[in-house]
């Protein structure tokens, strides 16, 4: 039998290790090992008529502007759907952009948006003030109790919007509870499924429509570039989200793409490390004296531990605990670390820690801020390839001081 014949050619006969490395390529005839970078904005067409054809919708695969179509972003949206067990996808400028377009893609004036109250900043901002500029009412709930959703549920909603865990407090929702409500009403399910990753947690699967994610953290996971991506079925993918990319341009660069598929081929290596890691730090952190709470999915102190065991693989590379002292002391303990970063981001290389009441989350009153957990002590510490032992004596030290 020839190669053409092996089971293997298919990519749903693959793991999602090996489809991180080869998912998704196409290759010129120079037959490049590495997937090739199209740096073109353009393209030009072999007829007229066939150019016809192309703006019609007619000729597969074809490209005309690389504002919505371009190969080697094809190339990252292919793998990020193979990874995700979704039939389509499409990539954007940055995670913010994925999200916006996601819920706005969905809803007309006079629709009705129910979202989990415990979002991050950016995307609490596109439901609760940018989407109401444009007729769209949203309702927040605490997303902890699927009830809460259901008893929100107005005849004009399209859309439920939840992060889980959310960020960043790392609460859970109960997305097949919650599919089941959305559905029962005629509206789309989104999650943004960055904390997770789409290895440890398949929300799709569990009765989402459309999934999100910032590729700006694990998918890059090297602090280099932008990114973000939304996935789900090809009626929604390259129905709605595509015309709303199309339109509005908020377009991931070929460079970027390229960095991403990158990034992809290492993605279960890093994200294994960084979730050992992260369970190790919060077990050693949930005895510290120093720390009132530590807040872990997959510890046995939290208080969604049986769905967070019955509905992720793992659990998550981030934690939270909040310091004895509020803010000065946990202000204290990061100004004193040597290896940990203060920054912003997540799901990098480098271990990261941020205040999110001063940084991600000061937009918000501090009334909704207490009201979804970021209180005064509270950190995020994203947990990075460093060796596990020198960032617990990076914290130990830190704490120390306090």
């Amino acid at each position: 039998m020839s190669k053409q014949n092996n089971p293997l050619r298919d990519p749903r006969n693959l793991s999602a290790a090996t489809n991180l490395v080869h998912g998704g390529g196409r290759r010129t005839p120079f037959n490049e090992t590495s997937e090739a970078l199209f740096l073109s904005s353009g393209y030009s067409y072999p007829s007229s008529e066939h150019a016809e054809r192309l703006f019609r919708g007619e000729v597969e695969g074809g490209h005309n502007y690389s504002r919505f179509a371009n190969p080697t972003v094809d190339m990252f949206q292919d793998r990020m759907a193979l990874l995700e067990g979704a039939e389509a996808g499409r990539a954007f400028a940055s995670g913010m952009a994925a999200v916006t377009n996601a819920v706005m893609s969905q809803v007309r004036a006079g629709d009705h948006i129910v979202a989990s109250q415990a979002l991050f900043g950016g995307c609490r901002y596109v439901v609760e003030d940018y989407a109401p500029r444009f007729g769209v009412a949203s309702t927040l709930v605490d997303g902890r109790d699927p009830a809460n959703f259901a008893a929100a549920m107005q005849p004009n909603t399209k859309v439920v919007f939840i992060e889980t865990p959310t960020n960043p407090t790392l609460e859970l929702v109960d997305i097949r509870a919650v599919a089941d409500i959305a559905h029962a009403h005629g509206a789309k399910l989104i999650v943004d499924n960055v904390f997770a990753t789409a290895l440890y947690q398949k929300p799709l699967q569990l009765g989402a429509d459309i999934v999100t994610y910032s590729a700006t953290k694990h998918i890059d996971g090297q602090g280099r570039v932008l990114g973000g991506v939304v996935l789900g079925s090809k009626a929604i993918i390259e129905g709605d989200v595509h015309t709303f990319l199309r339109q509005t341009g908020a377009t991931l660069s070929a460079f970027n793409a390229w960095v991403l598929l990158k990034g992809l081929e290492t993605l279960p290596l890093r994200v294994r490390q960084m979730n050992d890691s992260a369970a190790r730090i919060a077990d050693t952190l949930a005895s510290h004296p120093k720390i009132s709470r530590v807040i872990y999915p997959h510890h046995a102190s939290h208080p969604q531990y049986d769905l967070a065991k019955r509905q992720m693989l793992a659990g998550s590379t981030l934690l939270a605990f909040e310091v004895a002292g509020g803010q000065d002391a946990a202000f204290t303990l990061c100004d004193n670390l040597a290896v940990i970063l203060i920054s912003n981001n997540l799901g990098d290389a480098k271990s990261i820690i941020t205040h999110p009441r001063t940084t991600t989350h000061q937009r918000l009153t501090e009334e909704v801020r207490l009201e979804t957990g970021v209180t005064p002590g509270l950190l995020r510490l994203s947990i990075g390839l460093e060796d596990a032992d020198d960032l617990l004596a990076d914290l130990i030290y830190g704490l120390d001081q306090v």
